[in-house]
């Protein structure tokens, strides 16, 4: 388990997980990653990112077990950073993310890019939270249990 700076106690899963994934530079690599850049140079060219801090992200990505290193797949001596398969489950995070800035971030009629769905080619439909019965499942009809404070 990675170590964080809040502390181990914690029991909301949000702040662990900001801790791991909650700056600008960390998600836009988790993006980018999943959009198939492996290695650090690419990483760079897309996010402008200077050296020092895309290197600090990519390091603190890898001991969180988001993203692991492997040989160059063209043979160099190269490493490329792929995501794992606890990398992969943080794709509804970005969809999300992605379908939020869509709504509420472009003006009517802005071009912005967009996610297909390679078998249809048809943009990702909204994603929803499903309540149990399969229907959509608003925030007013949940709440948090939290964990009580032991002392």
């Amino acid at each position: 388990m990675p170590l964080s700076p809040t502390p181990v106690g914690t029991p909301c899963p949000v702040a662990r997980s900001l801790d791991v994934i909650g700056d600008r530079w960390s998600l836009l690599i988790v993006r980018d990653a999943f959009d198939g850049m492996r290695r650090f140079s690419d990483f760079q060219r897309s996010l402008g990112a200077a050296r020092n801090i895309l290197s600090d992200r990519l390091r603190k990505l890898v001991e969180a077990g988001v993203l692991q290193t492997q040989p160059a797949s063209d043979g160099t001596a190269y490493q490329e950073y792929v995501l794992t398969a606890q990398g992969e489950n943080l794709f509804p995070l970005v969809v999300a993310l992605r379908q939020w800035g869509e709504r509420h971030l472009f003006a009517r009629g802005e071009r912005h890019s967009r996610l297909i769905d390679t078998q249809t080619g048809k943009p990702v439909p909204l994603m929803v939270p499903q309540a149990s019965d399969g229907g959509a499942l608003p925030a007013a009809r949940t709440f948090v249990r939290k964990v009580p404070n032991v002392r």
